[in-house]
């Protein structure tokens, strides 16, 4: 029996990808702010700074008034696609179940896309101003150098991966730039900075049950962060650029969350085609809300791990 591309089969099919994008496809979706009212090609978020309260001085006095500081964050929508020829009944079957290669390799392709976005604004240029072309880099305060010292709290000579002093330097800036306690902190790293951690001197027997567990996958917090996991992060020969942020540092905006398509192509010996597409963009906020890490995976520790 054949099967009918039918409204309600494209969107069984549009929700199984969109369910697994959000559940397997993107790592760091659910951990930025989303938008997902945004019209046109591009979106501006207004941002409002700190003031001090001021002290009155004298009975009747003036009333106070206070500059409150504004500034604002502007990203371009950009597209992404995907789409596949299936060329068998038995094959579009498998469309409308949510296990099949079909729906998770879309699901999957379009998730690294998000992901991609929002590394790229985490560390990148961001821009603003009135007509969102001011650009701001990352500062140096907000970076920690790949030769930082994890022993004594200085830069050394020796570049080194990620380590406990590094955790904790990160931590630091965060603390220093007054970022509430309880925002949760997110650090993304790839794998290689989850082992190298287990070779490091100063690793506890504590701190390597812990990083054990995260790499077994039993954990997935440590040293007070939630770690991420991830492949797609930037690599320059043996320097790889991790980072740590809060959710109100970094936005991602939706503005087409999921469309699919299903179609015969007469041109294609009427195959059937399979097209999803989205559109999204991305920011970073704040910097002080955003630690860049740099770690060189040729180094793993440069000692025995602590022993158990």
């Amino acid at each position: 029996m054949s099967v009918q591309i039918t409204t309600a089969f494209v969107e069984q099919y549009r929700n199984n990808v969109e369910l697994l994008v959000q559940q397997r496809g993107s790592k760091l979706r659910d951990l930025v702010n989303t938008d997902t009212a945004i019209v046109g090609k591009q979106k501006f978020t207004e941002q409002i700074g700190s003031t001090e309260a001021q002290k009155r001085l004298s009975r009747h006095s003036d009333s106070p008034l206070v500059n409150v500081p504004h500034q604002r964050r502007a990203y371009s929508m950009a597209d992404y696609e995907w789409g596949d020829l299936v060329d068998k009944q038995d094959k579009l079957r498998m469309l409308i179940d949510p296990t099949s290669t079909y729906a998770q390799a879309a699901a999957f392709a379009m998730g690294r896309a998000m992901d991609d976005v929002i590394i790229a604004a985490a560390t990148g240029t961001a821009f603003g101003g009135v007509d969102g072309t001011t650009d701001f880099t990352l500062p140096a305060t907000q970076k920690v150098a790949v030769n930082y010292n994890d022993v004594d709290n200085s830069s050394s000579t020796a570049d080194i991966n990620l380590s406990i002093g590094k955790l904790r330097r990160t931590l630091e800036i965060f603390q220093e730039n007054n970022v509430p306690e309880d925002e949760e902190k997110i650090l993304v790293v790839s794998p290689n900075q989850i082992h190298a951690l287990l070779t490091r001197k100063e690793t506890t027997s504590g701190d390597f049950n812990a990083i054990r567990a995260l790499v077994a996958g039993e954990l997935d917090t440590f040293y007070g962060f939630r770690i991420v996991m991830s492949n797609r992060l930037a690599k320059s020969g043996n320097n790889r650029t991790c980072f740590a942020f809060v959710r109100s540092g970094m936005e991602l905006g939706i503005g087409q969350d999921v469309m699919a398509r299903i179609e015969e192509r007469a041109d294609k010996a009427f195959s059937t085609y399979i097209y999803y597409c989205m559109t999204i963009g991305a920011s970073r906020l704040e910097e002080e809300k955003v630690v860049e890490i740099t770690c060189d995976e040729s180094d793993f520790g440069g000692g025995d791990a602590a022993t158990v």
